[in-house]
């Protein structure tokens, strides 16, 4: 039995074949929401993923590619003459623009946009016809993520509230103010774990207190969004409708 402070193996979500039957089923559902509003509409989504794709391919084996370079110049010159964290910023800002992108494709109808932001990440709804604004912190694609897995969960009340109207106190929280927020944050890093291991990329829980001074041993946290995304996993019928959306548009083109 996993004893509660050991972190589970998010990786495992995607063992076998759970990742095909996972977008199968959410083409299903997507089949069926289409059929029941606008079909053309979803002919020019399925349009706009087949486009996306080569740029995220492009994207994956620049990575790889520029990596491989990296290492063979150490091994050649014995130095690494190449600025690491610039490379990182690039490729970062690279992925995240494509994300942006397909975010703000996706959810047009709904008025809203994912932006970089220079600080801390908000939400700001829609007012005199400007689009809502997802800001997430300082331009990183797992932040990003994070920040559009709050907004699919936020149903369309919480939207035109800023930051959702959600309850937030910084890092340094007391033990209850810690279990309320573990509480919050269960559904939206479940959903940021798909979104995540859709895209290949490793996944970390973040309980967001870094100095608590109280003992988080007994914290089922890591556990519980473990479970609620495999519970969406097998059940992909209960997540958010957009979730499903962008959702099955990360499995299909990463």
């Amino acid at each position: 039995m996993m004893s509660n402070n050991t972190s589970p193996d998010f990786t495992t979500l995607f063992v076998g074949n759970n990742k095909e039957l996972l977008l199968q089923r959410l083409i299903k559902l997507n089949n069926k929401a289409t059929n029941e509003s606008d079909g053309s509409a979803g002919a020019q989504v399925e349009e706009y993923l087949e486009y996306l794709k080569p740029q995220w391919q492009q994207l994956t084996n620049g990575d790889q590619a520029e990596e491989q370079k990296n290492s063979d110049s150490a091994i050649t010159d014995g130095i690494n003459n190449i600025n690491g964290d610039v490379l990182v910023d690039h490729s970062e800002q690279a992925a995240t623009d494509w994300l942006m992108n397909l975010f703000n494709t996706l959810f047009a109808k709904h008025h809203v946009q994912l932006v970089r932001g220079e600080h801390e990440p908000e939400y700001f709804p829609a007012y005199n016809g400007h689009p809502a604004r997802v800001e997430f912190a300082h331009g990183f694609f797992a932040s990003a993520l994070h920040e559009a897995s709050h907004w699919c969960v936020a149903g369309s009340t919480r939207r035109q509230l800023a930051d959702f109207g959600y309850w937030y106190a910084p890092d340094g929280r007391s033990s209850a103010q810690q279990q309320t927020f573990e509480r919050v944050e269960i559904r939206p890093q479940a959903l940021e774990c798909l979104f995540t291991l859709a895209c290949k990329r490793t996944f970390q829980v973040s309980q967001d207190n870094l100095f608590a001074d109280f003992d988080t041993s007994h914290s089922t946290f890591a556990k519980d969004v473990y479970q609620q995304a495999s519970h969406y996993i097998t059940r992909p019928q209960t997540l958010p409708n957009d979730a499903q959306t962008l959702l099955r548009a990360l499995l299909m083109i990463c």
